[in-house]
């Protein structure tokens, strides 16, 4: 199935023209580190239910320890539950560091930290959930294999060696003068 994920950072979205354009669901940003909710959330997930669309959602991360995860995890279960919408797809932890916000705070980056992290969110967030990061943190950051979840896999321009149960093909998936990352579900 193809998909699309968003987040308030994309503003207002043509639900309509997204599902015009062959997409059948959309994976949408709930909340962010230890208290922040994406403000679209409720918007986006009506928009794409309201055409059709299968939803999922997912929590970028700043936690550095396993304690923080814990309480991320209860600031996404919060931001899903206040919201009163059923997901159809799993709930995805990102955990990769876009803004240097890890880097900057002094984070080790071993496999280990990282996998525990990872850990920490899934066991405690009480919902179907997965770990979302690029080829290159499933390699060298997280220990995927013994998680036990399913992966969302950043890895634009290649197939080669792709793992996992959502792919991340695109950043630059143009719909309607909108553009949005573009996914692959293997389902």
């Amino acid at each position: 199935m193809k998909g699309i994920d968003v987040s308030e950072n994309n503003g207002t979205v043509d639900w309509q023209a997204v599902k015009d354009a062959g997409i059948e669901f959309a994976m949408i940003r709930c909340s962010y580190g230890l208290h922040s909710t994406d403000g679209n959330f409720v918007e986006n997930v009506a928009g794409a239910r309201a055409v059709g669309l299968k939803v999922g959602a997912y929590h970028y991360s700043y936690a550095l320890t396993p304690d923080e995860a814990i309480q991320e995890a209860a600031n996404c279960r919060e931001a899903i539950d206040s919201a009163g919408v059923g997901l159809d797809l799993p709930v995805f932890f990102d955990m990769e560091d876009a803004d240097q916000y890890k880097a900057n705070h002094g984070f080790s980056f071993s496999t280990e930290d990282t996998t525990a992290i990872c850990k920490a969110f899934i066991d405690n967030l009480g919902l179907n959930c997965g770990v979302y990061a690029s080829y290159s943190w499933l390699m060298d950051y997280i220990d995927w294999q013994n998680l036990g979840c399913a992966v969302w896999n950043a890895q634009y321009n290649s197939t080669d060696d792709f793992m996992g149960y959502m792919w991340q093909y695109t950043d630059s998936l143009n719909i309607n003068g909108q553009n949005f990352d573009g996914n692959i579900l293997y389902d």
